[in-house]
């Protein structure tokens, strides 16, 4: 599917030289670069009581499968993925005619990116970013809505980035679920003495993480405005597409237009906005 945009602008196009905020940490850790680098696990994020959440970094560092593709098939307009790892979405979007640019804030992550000839710079979601308020489709995939750790922010800064009538697709977690825990990366081998005990990780190691289930999704996304257009699931993994919802100063000015209008004058629709 091709975009409307010239090759020339768009909001992949202004991207600026990398600029590494001041979030880019941990994910920029050794065990999560040496994952990407070698293609392979094992990989999971630690809570501190011991639990473990494995990461498919084999599927992350494969081709685009059917479940990623159902959910690549519906995007709209330029795309920006958020977490990109090691770029097997951008690259697909690329071929599929899509303006795309991947953001993550691994080093390994977007250097893998480039070089399957997709476009990536190192920032995280809530650094400033090319192309705020244009992107037709913001993609939340691999657990990524669990970004941050607090849904209602993720949101409200995913609705800050699209353009009017925007889409953003998630990935929602297989069981109902609605967690935010604190995390650290871990690659299965031994720690050290000093971390051994589960609560004794360093305070640094670790990151806030959320994790919801399609349900928790939804309840976030209503309470937010947006309105969900879809949900499906493929090859065991459940996805949620939503619109971005209307600025308030557009629901105001919709609103006292309205209440303005003289007989010959029509009403602004949504399908008459720009998208």
């Amino acid at each position: 599917m091709s975009t409307t945009l010239p090759p020339s602008s768009g909001p992949a196009a202004d991207a600026p030289p990398d600029a590494p905020g001041g979030r880019l940490a941990p994910w920029g850790a050794d065990p999560y670069a040496n994952a990407l680098r070698t293609g392979r696990g094992p990989l999971f994020l630690r809570r501190g009581d011991g639990w473990l959440l494995p990461l498919d970094v084999e599927r992350w560092c494969s081709r685009a499968g059917a479940a990623d593709l159902s959910a690549l098939h519906r995007c709209e307009g330029p795309v920006l993925d958020v977490g990109c790892g090691p770029g097997r979405l951008v690259a697909e979007l690329t071929a599929l005619g899509h303006r795309a640019l991947g953001i993550d804030v691994s080093e390994a992550a977007v250097a893998r990116t480039r070089r399957l000839g997709g476009s990536a710079l190192l920032r995280s979601v809530f650094d400033p970013l090319p192309g705020e308020g244009r992107w037709g489709t913001v993609l939340l995939v691999d657990g990524n809505i669990g970004i941050g750790g607090d849904p209602d922010a993720l949101l409200h800064r995913t609705a800050q980035l699209l353009g009017t009538g925007g889409l953003l697709i998630a990935e929602t977690a297989p069981l109902d679920l609605d967690e935010r825990v604190q995390v650290r990366l871990d690659d299965g081998r031994p720690a050290p003495e000093a971390a051994a005990a589960p609560g004794s990780e360093p305070a640094a190691a670790l990151f806030p993480w959320a994790r919801l289930g399609t349900e928790a999704l939804l309840r976030y996304a209503r309470a937010c405005g947006w309105r969900t257009v879809d949900q499906w699931s493929a090859e065991g993994r459940p996805f949620v597409s939503l619109r971005r919802p209307r600025p308030v100063l557009e629901r105001n000015a919709r609103t006292r237009s309205q209440s303005a209008d003289s007989a010959n004058s029509a009403p602004v629709i949504s399908s008459q906005l720009p998208r």
